[in-house]
C-alpha cells in the first residue's frame, strides 16, 4: 500500500472567505437545477398543446408516459454517471452531462412523433440525472463547510427559478401573437438548450476539485487548483487566515466496489442511510404528488380555464425559491437535525391542514394557490435539506455514487408512485379522496422529519473529512 499523505488542501479550501470564485462556481454548476425546473414546467405546461392534432397529436396516457419516461432517464442517469463521477472526476461528468441534456433538449424540439419525443425525453433525463450527481458533490467539495449549508439549499431551491421561467416562457410563446401553439412549444425547448450552451461556456472554467484529485494520487494537480483559487480570493480579499488541520490520504485509491459502496451504506453508516432514504421517499412523494396534480386540481376542482394554470405556478415558484434562500442560513447556525426535523414537520402538518380546507370546500382556487405556496416554503427548504444530506454526509470515494443511490430511491419510490395514485385519486372527482393522498403526503414527511431528529448528522460548519472520513483515510472503509 502506498504511504499516507497528509495535506492541509481541505482546510485551505474551508478557510477562504467568500469571494467573486465561490460566486462563478455556484452559478456555473447550480444553473442545473433551473434547466430541471424549466424542463418540467414547460413540459406540464404545453400538455395540452401536444394533444392538439396541428402538434403531435398526443393522448393524455402518452403525455403521462412521456413524464414517466424522463423520471425513468434521470434514475439511470444519477446511477450511471454517479459512478463514472466517482472514478472518472467531477469536471469531466458535469461537463458531459451538460452536453448530453444540450443534445437531449435541443432534438425535442425536432419532434416529429410520440417515438422521437419520448426518447427525446428519456435522454434528456439521463443528462439531468447525471447532473444531480455530479453537481451536488463539485459543490460540496468546493464550498467552505461554515456555508455549505445554506449554499446547497440555495442552489436546490433554484429548480422553482427554472419553474417560473418555464411558466412565463409557455405564457409567451404559446400566444398566437408571439409564435402560437404549433411552433411554440419547439421553441420553448430550442430556447433551453441556448442557455445550457451558455453555462457550457461557463463551466468550463470551474477546476476539479482538489478533495476527489487528492483521493486519486495527484497531488501535485490539487496543489496547482488550490494555489490559483486561493491567489485570485487574495487579490480581492488580502492576506488569508492560516488553514488548520490535515487529512490523511492513500494516494491513488481505486474507486470504491459497488460491494464496498453497500457495505459502507449498509452496514458502517446504516442510520445515516435509513435517514437519506426517509428524506428523500418522503420529500419525491410530497412535490409530485401536489406538482403533478396541480393543474388537475385547479381545472376540475375550481373551473380554472387550461390557458390559465400557468399563472398560479408563480406564486408557487415564489415559495419554493425563497423558502431554501431564507431557512438556509439556520441550517449552518441553529443546525442540520433541527432544522431538518422542522421543516419536514410543519411541511406535513400545513399539507394537512391545506387538505382539510380543500375537502371542506373553504378555498377557492387563488387562496388555494396561496395556501400550496405557504406550505411549500417550509417543503422547498425541506426537500434541498434531503440532497445536502445525502451530499454530505457519505465518504469523498463514493459520494456522487451515494447522492445517485438516493436520488433513484426516492424519484422510483416517490416520483412514480405519487402522479399515479393521484391521478386515480382526482378521477374519482371526490374531494375526500384526494384528502387521503395529501394526508399520506403529510404523514411520509413527518415521519421521515422525527427520524431526522433522531438520527441525522449534525454536519453543520464540519469539514466533509470530519463528518465522513476518505476511504482512503484508513478511517473510513471497512
Amino acid at each position: 500500500m502506498t504511504d499516507a499523505v497528509h495535506s492541509d488542501i481541505p482546510a485551505r479550501l474551508d478557510r477562504l472567505p467568500w469571494s467573486r470564485w465561490h460566486w462563478r462556481v455556484v452559478i456555473a454548476l447550480g444553473v442545473a437545477w433551473v434547466l430541471d425546473g424549466l424542463e418540467v414546467t414547460l413540459v406540464g405546461s404545453i400538455g395540452a398543446v401536444l394533444e392538439r392534432p396541428d402538434t403531435l397529436g398526443l393522448s393524455a396516457a402518452q403525455i403521462g408516459w412521456s413524464g414517466s419516461i424522463y423520471i425513468a432517464g434521470a434514475v439511470i442517469g444519477a446511477l450511471l454517471f454517479g459512478r463514472l463521477t466517482d472514478r472518472l472526476g467531477r469536471k469531466k461528468l458535469f461537463l458531459v452531462t451538460l452536453v448530453v441534456y444540450t443534445l437531449g433538449t435541443l432534438a425535442t424540439a425536432f419532434s416529429p412523433d410520440f417515438a422521437f419525443f419520448v426518447l427525446c425525453r428519456f435522454i434528456t433525463g439521463l443528462g439531468i440525472g447525471g447532473e444531480y450527481a455530479a453537481i451536488n458533490s463539485a459543490i460540496d467539495e468546493l464550498i467552505p463547510a461554515r456555508v455549505r449549508g445554506r449554499v446547497n439549499l440555495a442552489i436546490n431551491g433554484s429548480f422553482w427559478i427554472g419553474a417560473g421561467l418555464g411558466a412565463a416562457l409557455s405564457l409567451v410563446l404559446l400566444d398566437a401573437r408571439v409564435i402560437g401553439p404549433v411552433w411554440g412549444w419547439r421553441a420553448g425547448f430550442a430556447l433551453g438548450a441556448m442557455l445550457a450552451v451558455a453555462i457550457l461556456l461557463v463551466r468550463r472554467n470551474v477546476p476539479e476539485s482538489p478533495r476527489w484529485l487528492m483521493a486519486h494520487g495527484r497531488a501535485d494537480e490539487a496543489l496547482r487548483i488550490v494555489e490559483a483559487i486561493e491567489a485570485e480570493v487574495q487579490a480581492q480579499h488580502g492576506q488569508l487566515p492560516a488553514a488548520q488541520g490535515r487529512v490523511a490520504y492513500v494516494g491513488n485509491r481505486r474507486s470504491p466496489t459497488m460491494r464496498e459502496v453497500a457495505h459502507v451504506l449498509l452496514r458502517r453508516y446504516r442510520e445515516r442511510s435509513v435517514v437519506a432514504v426517509a428524506l428523500m421517499v418522503s420529500q419525491a412523494f410530497f412535490y409530485n404528488a401536489i406538482f403533478f396534480t396541480y393543474a388537475l386540481v385547479l381545472t376540475r376542482f375550481y373551473g380554472v380555464a387550461e390557458d390559465n394554470v400557468a399563472l398560479y405556478i408563480f406564486p408557487f415558484a415564489l415559495g419554493n425559491v425563497l423558502g431554501p434562500l431564507l431557512l438556509g442560513p439556520l441550517f449552518d447556525s441553529v443546525g442540520r437535525r433541527k432544522m431538518i426535523a422542522l421543516t419536514y414537520v410543519l411541511a406535513g402538518v400545513g399539507l394537512a391542514l391545506t387538505g382539510w380546507a380543500f375537502m371542506m370546500g373553504w378555498l377557492d382556487a387563488r387562496s388555494q394557490a396561496l395556501c400550496w405556496s405557504a406550505v411549500f416554503f417550509l417543503a422547498s427548504a425541506a426537500a434541498s435539506s434531503a440532497y445536502l444530506t445525502v451530499s454530505e454526509v457519505f465518504p469523498l470515494e463514493m459520494r456522487a455514487m451515494a447522492i445517485a443511490i438516493f436520488y433513484a430511491i426516492g424519484m422510483g419510490a416517490g416520483g412514480f408512485v405519487a402522479p399515479v395514485l393521484f391521478g386515480a385519486l382526482i378521477e374519482t372527482g371526490s374531494r375526500g379522496a384526494v384528502m387521503v393522498g395529501y394526508l399520506i403526503g403529510a404523514s411520509l414527511v413527518i415521519v421521515a422529519g422525527l427520524l431526522a431528529l433522531r438520527y441525522a448528522a449534525d454536519a453543520e460548519r464540519k469539514p466533509l473529512e470530519e463528518v465522513a472520513p476518505p476511504l482512503s483515510s484508513g478511517d473510513g472503509g471497512h
